[in-house]
């Protein structure tokens, strides 16, 4: 990866993210430089929803070109369930399903709106992205397949349950 243009960095640490959205901003103003490849999700989950998108990929300005990716599951599975199967499990019934089947369709380029900030362009973009698939679109973060869940945005699912009951 570092001897391509690859951008490393540690999501959790501030300093990071801001040398990636500049970094970012410098890989965009120079005409001469591929488009960058970001999957803003930050994970891959089970092939039938779309995830919260990060917005830091669309704070930075240019024309995002989406790409909507899902993989046909009739000839093997893409996906790994992390909880379900090692890592070797996973690789092994990858290697040996008879085809991979993946669908990718580029979409229209879309800029941010004048008055639109970068979580409802993230949302727009995401929105479009799952219509095309045929997925659902979720509002949470991806990482919760992994992380333990806040006692606050608990407490905000069951605030909107109760009022919908």
């Amino acid at each position: 990866m570092q001897t391509s243009q690859h951008v490393l960095f540690d999501r959790s640490e501030m300093k990071d993210r801001h040398l990636v959205r500049k970094k970012i901003r410098e890989h965009i103003a120079d005409k001469a430089k591929l488009p960058i490849l970001i999957f803003p999700e930050g994970t891959c989950i089970n092939n039938t929803s779309v995830m919260m998108f990060k917005k830091g990929s669309f704070e930075v300005g240019g024309t995002i070109h989406p790409v909507a990716i899902k993989y046909d599951p009739r000839f093997g599975d893409a996906f790994w369930n992390s909880t379900k199967h090692s890592m070797m499990t996973y690789i092994f019934n990858l290697m040996t399903s008879w085809a991979i089947v993946c669908n990718v369709w580029y979409l229209p380029p879309m800029v941010k709106e004048e008055e639109e900030d970068a979580v409802h362009f993230a949302n727009r973009v995401k929105a479009v992205i799952a219509a095309r698939g045929g997925m659902s679109v979720l509002p949470w973060d991806g990482g919760l397949k992994r992380k333990k869940v806040k006692e606050s945005f608990k407490e905000e699912q069951q605030k909107k349950y109760c009022q919908i009951v």
